[in-house]
């Protein structure tokens, strides 16, 4: 968790992240396999103000996803 609010302070981020370190949440949405994981893959969710996924991507390029994503918003 110093790691994460390390990283979080370094990039000015102005929210909490999320530490995952039982990967549970990661196997939930799909971007691990489980615990024994090293880290997660690159996956992200658009959730509507209803609590719905309205849009899955199920492999980022983190370079051109942010603009993908402020499309569909």
């Amino acid at each position: 968790m110093e790691e994460n609010a390390a990283f979080a302070a370094k990039f000015k981020f102005p929210y909490r992240l999320l530490c995952d370190t039982a990967r549970s949440i990661g196997t939930d949405y799909g971007a691990c396999q489980g615990p024994q994981d090293e880290c997660a893959r690159r996956i992200s969710y658009v959730i509507g103000p209803d609590g719905t996924v309205t849009h899955a991507y199920p492999k980022v390029d983190a370079k051109t996803h942010p603009a993908e994503v402020l499309r569909v918003l």
